[in-house]
């Protein structure tokens, strides 16, 4: 949390202004009005054929002012931090009711909120040579890492964003998100065949995340994913057990039942899992939570976009849905606390149910024992493209790689595969959960409602009884 103050001195947002802006969003008879305030700079720099061929820098600074009358929403955002356009864009929010006022104003209060990362600006004086010298050190090492790399890509990036939110219940709150990733792409050529693989890492961290050592691993995994593609075969299709690797495949955690349990799926009733609250969902040992507090997590998030502090929510205790992933409009149809889910990409869109951090917890089963368990079938590592249908719960995802399990051995490499299933049926047939949870440290950002938002996510190593694979018949 940075000291408040930094919209006040920076842009003269001080306490007399949002109480006038909130107040106007309040006077056509709305429940609940808000002002987000957002300043986000960022950097981007690429890197491809051999030198640096890109770079950029981003600026966004503006408010959005909410209203709220039942589950109704008003919604104005501007670019224009005048006091004139900031109650324009207050009225316009407010047009969402027609009646007197009747909500009134809560005395002015903060959060404590909890430490994730540093409290300041992070990369604002860091050099761009620095942020050049990164991406060519990458780029250089994949570039010579084998003499079949024919193409190298590195692509770095990193911004400082800086939120304020000011309610009609008397809340007060900054704070400061700083976050950078950097992506790294293999291209090699062996006789005529081409291979491509990428390894990334992101977080919400300060230079201190590119040490000469990262990122000369960061460059050897990605070489090594896709030399890996040269000796690997298509499986056979069909459905069997899959063993998913601890870390990336908690993707499909995410889609495939994450976003069955964002609370206005369910609400809407387009969610499976809207007649599931409180029923056994998988087996016992099956504990699935959605976290803000994982420091320095590309998804850690100190307060949410609504200004819920950041905390921990159980979603699958002892194989029991206890809980949907909320926000304000959800927790209160409802009838429930906030889980701190109020999410949004920018100043110029109303907050979601959103994840943060997505992971099924620790199991009581050995991984090598997991492996031993399964005479025939996949062990998924790393994925790719994804498809779900929210609705249904279905879901088709490609893996990138991975390997076949034969006689209770890892065996060969496998690539070409895709995973076909049902996010519930497949959570029901989980049969054994690892004791080595992982958090990828990728750079995941989930898309929704045409706003993306960073995300983390991770799993211990999990065996499902069966999916569906489609590779070679």
């Amino acid at each position: 949390m940075i000291s408040r103050g930094y919209f006040a001195s920076r842009f003269g947002l001080d306490e007399a202004l949002l109480g006038r802006v909130v107040s106007r969003a309040l006077d056509r008879g709305a429940e609940f009005a808000e002002v987000f305030a957002q300043h986000r700079v960022s950097d981007a720099i690429g890197f491809e054929d051999g030198q640096v061929n890109r770079a950029s820098t981003g600026v966004e600074l503006g408010i959005g002012v909410r209203a709220l009358v039942g589950d109704q929403t008003g919604y104005a955002f501007t670019e224009e931090l005048t006091e004139p356009s900031l109650l324009l864009a207050a009225e316009t929010a407010a047009s969402i009711a027609r009646g007197p006022r009747t909500a009134s104003e809560g005395a002015i209060h903060t959060v404590a909120l909890p430490r994730l990362y540093a409290p300041v600006p992070l990369w604002a004086e860091i050099p761009a040579a620095e942020k050049i010298r990164f991406v060519e050190r990458v780029g250089a090492a994949i570039a010579g890492a084998d003499p079949a790399v024919v193409r190298a890509g590195v692509a770095f990036g990193d911004e400082d964003e800086a939120i304020l939110i000011a309610n009609s219940d008397g809340l007060r709150v900054e704070d400061t998100r700083p976050m950078t990733y950097i992506y790294a792409s293999c291209t090699a050529r062996r006789g005529d065949r081409v291979e491509s693989n990428s390894h990334s890492a992101a977080g919400r961290l300060g230079v201190e995340m590119y040490a000469d050592g990262f990122l000369d691993g960061l460059a050897g995994k990605a070489v090594a994913s896709t030399l890996a593609l040269f000796d690997a075969r298509v499986p056979r299709a069909g459905e069997m057990p899959v063993v998913l690797a601890p870390a990336t495949s908690g993707i499909l955690l995410h889609e495939a039942m994450g976003h069955g349990f964002e609370a206005d799926f369910n609400r809407k009733g387009t969610s499976l899992f809207c007649t599931m609250l409180g029923r056994k969902v998988a087996a016992d040992f099956v504990n699935i939570v959605d976290s803000a507090l994982e420091p320095g997590a590309r998804g850690a998030i100190a307060v949410d976009d609504e200004g819920t502090p950041g905390q921990r929510t159980a979603l699958v205790e002892n194989g029991v849905l206890v809980s949907y992933l909320h926000d304000r409009l959800s927790a209160a149809h409802y009838g429930v606390a906030r889980t701190g889910n109020g999410r949004r990409e920018s100043f110029r869109s109303a907050p979601l149910p959103r994840m943060r951090v997505t992971t099924m917890e620790n199991g009581p089963h050995d991984p090598e024992e997991i492996i031993r368990s399964v005479e025939r079938g996949l062990y998924a590592v790393d994925f790719a493209n994804g498809e779900v249908d929210i609705g249904g719960g279905d879901y088709s995802f490609y893996v990138k790689s991975g390997f076949l399990i034969e006689g209770g051995r890892l065996t060969a490499p496998i690539k070409d595969v895709n995973l076909i299933g049902n996010g519930p049926d497949s959570l029901a047939r989980i049969e054994m959960v690892g004791n080595d949870r992982a958090i990828d440290p990728g750079t995941w950002t989930c898309g929704k409602d045409g706003q993306s938002v960073p995300v983390g996510l991770g799993l211990p190593t999990v065996k499902v009884r069966s999916i569906t694979v489609g590779g070679v018949n």
